[in-house]
């Protein structure tokens, strides 16, 4: 297990003390984007065949990453999404309205339709974290896991999406995602590779397209490293 602790001025250092896993720590906060790329880069220098990522707000239960997994063992051409959206009932409703409206757009730009753009909880393959280290993705905060899904369409990484529940629990730390700005910065991000994509209509009516979401089985654990 990879941990990046961003910069933090809580107890995260002193929780992390002698456990099994690998800490990598910015000496100052240097936002989602930097993290993910830490722990990329590191996930490559270990010969990763692929790495699984999920955010540290308490939204994503690590059990589901079996699902992904298994996603991605059917598919190891493709970048895995946990996608939430099909629980509406256990989504803010904030929340859902700005995915879906970012799901339209991302999904137009990558030219396939992505069944929960906004989701964290992902398997990139060793392939899509080289796509979201080059220098052709330069989005930052959550424009950045955005970013990735066009870029790596373009290089012939598509999207599949499993099925994982929507976890949002009282106590959770507030997410740093804020649903109208970001979501407008995404949206600008989008138009501007649609631009110099002449606005891409073939993507478009393939981003129309019913997306797929897997159910992963029941029985599921997460396999030894």
């Amino acid at each position: 297990m990879i941990i990046v602790d961003d910069g933090s001025s809580d107890a995260t250092a002193t929780q992390l003390h002698g456990l099994p896993v690998t800490v990598l720590r910015h000496a100052t906060n240097q936002g989602k984007a930097a993290s993910l790329c830490t722990a990329f880069a590191e996930g490559l220098r270990r010969k990763a065949k692929c790495v699984v990522t999920l955010d540290g707000d308490g939204q994503h239960d690590p059990s589901d990453a079996a699902r992904l997994l298994w996603a991605w063992r059917s598919h190891p051409d493709r970048l895995v999404i946990g996608s939430r959206l099909h629980d509406k009932s256990q989504f803010p409703i904030a929340r859902y309205r700005a995915n879906r409206f970012a799901c339209f757009w991302i999904s137009w730009a990558a030219g396939h339709a992505i069944a929960d753009s906004q989701s964290g909880f992902r398997v990139y393959s060793a392939a899509a974290m080289a796509v979201a280290l080059s220098d052709r993705v330069r989005g930052s905060r959550f424009t950045f896991e955005s970013e990735i899904l066009i870029e790596a369409a373009d290089h012939g990484i598509l999207t599949t999406a499993v099925a994982i529940p929507g976890h949002y629990p009282d106590n959770a730390r507030r997410s740093h995602f804020r649903p109208v700005v970001d979501i407008a910065k995404i949206v600008i991000m989008v138009a501007g590779r649609l631009l110099r994509k002449g606005m891409h209509p073939l993507g478009l009516w393939r981003s129309l397209q019913h997306s797929e979401v897997l159910s992963a089985p029941t029985e599921l654990v997460v396999p030894d490293a």
